[in-house]
């Protein structure tokens, strides 16, 4: 009887994390509330368009959300959100005037006149 060898490999994170995003998060972990064990990112319904990105901070882990472990702290994706992310990128960028995560969605079909919200 011949030996079967499983072959396994490492699945990609549903978002790519630019260096300046994951510096962005290492920035909000060192500033975070003590309980706060991660950084979540999910695309509530809202505005114009349909779905919003929201980023905020939690505190206890969801059974389907993706856990990506950056250099400075633990990113998760929610897990009903995963599809509308996959492959995406997200970046932080900053200049004079503003500030804020930036994402590169290939899953976008449209976004609304004012940038709140976008369509898959």
């Amino acid at each position: 009887m011949t030996e079967v060898k499983t072959k396994t490999r490492e699945i990609p994170a549903a978002i790519i994390l630019t260096p300046a995003a994951e510096q962005r998060i290492a920035d909000l972990m060192a500033k975070a509330p003590e309980d706060v064990i991660g950084v979540k990112l999910s695309t509530p319904r809202r505005g114009c368009s349909g779905l919003a990105y929201s980023v905020d901070y939690v505190t206890e882990e969801v059974k389907f959300d993706e856990k990506i472990v950056t250099p400075g702290g633990v990113f998760y994706v929610d897990g009903p959100s995963v599809l509308y992310l996959v492959g995406s990128t997200m970046d932080w960028q900053e200049d004079d005037f503003t500030a804020g995560f930036v994402f590169n969605n290939p899953n976008s079909k449209g976004d609304c006149g004012c940038g709140e919200s976008f369509t898959v």
